[in-house]
């Protein structure tokens, strides 16, 4: 979760009071000459005035509450512009407001609360002892609405049959060891591709590769492989991905997200969701239409995968419902697997590459365990398993660099008590990884990078949660990513087939390497990572 608004300055001071209102005077009168403009003025101050009653009530009923300490907010909007103008991004103002109000704390937004949560022990608390009374997830946008089918995926469904029936079906019809076994042709096709990429574009460029973008473009490929069994060429494979970048950057929270009564001015905006969602349908249908061929008459294209993660979709059998899912839920079920993988898992292969370039001994480790496994063959996932200091090395990056500093929100079924306070079910239970990740009383030297702790230094830990929580880069509990297997299994074998091919260097041109970051779909590298590659052979 983030606030996509440009700071001005670094004071919690109040917006400039002209920001909505620039206008005001002559948008009343030319709404007395035009009946529709008259009919919005009407209807949004009927919303705002509604939208006061249900927030004057809710606070009466929030005042019955104990809820987590937070900073005192602004009459309607709450901290919600103290946060925006805080002169500093939410994964950053985290850290001072947990020193100011300890390691649960409440910010509201708007319409919306938020209660963060930054210490392992009320993780523990939250998604283990109390996991089936957190398992839900909080309303969703109206844009988001549309994406998801009204919260038809395995992500954002609430905790129930529903969501117990997808990700059923996503875990033992497509992650499980067997089925991501028979993908391992896709993946090392896919990897072959990957090292060619990066060698064409080294050969064009003098040495010189963008790792992130080459990086997207090989999970990408992986996963729409994955997702519909069929091979395509590489401008089909752009074409799709340029599509779903657009309803990422579409579904992006917004202002009306925490302030409803702002929602009749954005209906500019509202059409332009509706047209990339019909972009999104026409261009997954496509190829939801082009496996259906395949599944009625194989020998259309002979090269295609056996099995699909649509496969177990077409005829899904849901709890609750007569029908199977609808062509738009599986537009959005599709999407949701190949979504939900990118961009975790690309993000993590250029911090990898940063730590890389970063520490020669860690590259000169990770080469000469490579080599010891597999002398020249090309690394694939068997071998991977094998190399206990690429695990290693693994772990110690997601340690550090998690995919989202913010797991996915979580949600109370009922009214509850976490750490001794009250948590509504209408509010946003956000747990943040990184203080946990780094919390100096679970592990030596914390701030450091440093894979042999889990080899020399004695340090373990269950990236699962189950044993205890000391990093969950992919949450815990009952809403645990069901992709952690496949995630781990890509990064390790990302990794180990770009050192095996190349060589690491930063790239002249680039100042020293740093390791500032920033938000975007994940949290990535505040610059990005140009490096000079040189082929081992």
């Amino acid at each position: 979760m983030s606030i996509h608004y440009k700071s001005r300055g670094s004071s919690l001071s109040p917006p400039h009071s002209g920001l909505f209102s620039s206008s005001a005077s002559s948008t009343a009168s030319a709404a007395m000459d035009n009946p529709d403009l008259n009919l919005l003025f009407t209807a949004s101050a009927l919303a705002f005035s509604a939208l006061v009653l249900v927030m004057y009530r809710r606070s009466r009923r929030r005042k019955a509450l104990r809820l987590p300490p937070g900073p005192p907010g602004w009459p309607l909007v709450g901290n919600l512009f103290q946060v925006a103008f805080a002169g500093k991004p939410l994964i950053h103002l985290v850290h001072d407001l947990r020193r100011q109000y300890g390691p649960m704390f409440t910010l509201r937004m708007g319409a919306r609360t938020l209660i963060v949560v930054t210490s392992p022990e009320l993780a523990h608390e939250a998604l283990i002892e109390k996991g089936q009374l957190f398992a839900s997830r909080p309303t969703e946008s109206t844009i988001r609405s549309v994406f998801s089918c009204n919260k038809f995926t395995v992500n954002s469904a609430v905790y129930g049959p529903e969501w117990r029936s997808l990700r059923r079906n996503m875990v033992s019809g497509m992650l499980s060891a067997s089925r991501l076994r028979e993908f391992r042709p896709a993946r090392a096709s896919a990897m072959d591709r990957f090292i060619d990429r990066l060698q064409a574009e080294a050969e064009a460029k003098d040495g010189a590769v963008w790792v992130l973008r080459n990086a997207r473009f090989a999970v990408f490929a992986i996963l729409l492989s994955m997702t519909f069994g069929v091979q395509l060429d590489e401008d089909s494979i752009v074409r799709v991905d340029e599509m779903m970048k657009r309803v990422l950057l579409t579904i992006s929270p917004r202002m009306d997200d925490y302030l409803p009564f702002l929602r009749p001015f954005y209906a500019r905006h509202q059409k332009k969701v509706l047209e990339i969602r019909k972009e999104q349908v026409e261009t997954v249908v496509s190829l939801i239409n082009r496996r259906r061929s395949i599944l009625k008459d194989p020998s259309l294209e002979p090269n295609a995968a056996p099995f699909s993660y649509l496969d177990s979709l077409l005829d899904l059998k849901v709890e609750g419902r007569d029908t199977a899912p609808t062509e738009a839920e599986l537009v959005t079920l599709c999407s949701e697997f190949i979504n939900g993988g990118t961009d975790t898992t690309s993000t993590a292969i250029e911090w990898a590459m940063a730590r890389i370039i970063d520490d020669p001994n860690i590259q000169a480790k990770l080469y000469k365990e490579i080599v010891a496994e597999v002398g020249d063959r090309p690394v694939d996932d068997r071998n991977i398993e094998k190399m206990p200091y690429l695990q290693a090395f693994v772990k110690e990056l997601l340690r550090k660099h998690p995919p989202t500093y913010f797991s996915l929100t979580h949600a109370a079924v009922e009214p509850a008590k976490l750490g001794g306070y009250d948590i509504p079910p209408d509010a946003n239970l956000e747990l943040f990884l990184l203080t946990i990740a780094e919390d100096p009383r679970l592990w030596s030297n914390p701030l450091e990078f440093n894979p042999d702790r889990f080899i020399t230094g004695g340090e373990t830990a269950d990236i699962t949660g189950s044993a205890g929580i000391k990093m969950i880069p992919f949450g815990a509990g009952r809403r645990i990513c069901p992709g952690l297997a496949m995630g781990t299994t890509h990064i390790s074998l990302m990794v180990a087939r770009m050192v095996q091919a190349f060589e690491w260097r930063l790239h002249p041109s680039e100042p020293k390497m740093d390791f500032m970051d920033k938000e975007e779909f994940t949290i990535v590298k505040n610059r990005r990572l140009l490096a000079t590659v040189k082929p081992r052979k």
